[in-house]
């Protein structure tokens, strides 16, 4: 069983290789403006998925996409040597598409701040449906009950 601890750094240490090797030694023109946002290893790193995000439309995601699978036996071996580890880790390249997620966030919001500002509208002009004060007071109770005495204590014959 391998310490979680231990996953956590071999993660985040393959994100920033995968990410320094894209950056410089990476010269494939298909490659667009890429960020690596995150990687994920097993428990018995063998296996790593990273997760990075494309700027620019679908043609530049799919050569971008291209490109990473080119450059795979490349990365997987530089993070092999880097990592010091018996076996390399296959790595897995998956489009996080974190800006999509923003967008439909951002969306439900604004939908959101739409539908209080219209209660809020509806609000200001409204009143109440009977009187201002519904409940009654405790005054009010004392006044009429005090016609209905109960004396405790005294036999009625």
């Amino acid at each position: 069983m391998t310490d979680p601890a231990k996953v956590r750094r071999h993660a985040e240490r393959v994100k920033e290789l995968v990410a320094s090797v894209v950056r410089t030694q990476v010269k494939d023109p298909r490659l667009g403006m890429i960020t690596i946002t995150d990687a994920r290893i097993t428990a018995d790193l063998r296996e790593a998925t990273v997760f990075y995000t494309v700027l620019g439309d679908a043609t530049a995601q799919s050569g971008t996409a291209a490109a990473l699978e080119s450059a795979k036996g490349l990365l997987r071996s530089t993070v092999g040597r880097a990592l010091g580890l018996r076996h390399s880790p296959s790595l897995t390249f998956v489009h996080d598409d974190v800006t999509e997620h923003v967008k439909h966030i951002d969306d439900l919001l604004a939908t959101a701040r739409n539908a209080d500002a219209e209660v809020q509208r509806r609000a200001a002009g409204a009143h109440y449906a009977g009187d201002a004060q519904p409940y009654k007071l405790d005054e009010e109770a004392g006044a009429e009950g005090a016609d209905d005495e109960v004396v405790v204590g005294q036999d009625r014959r």
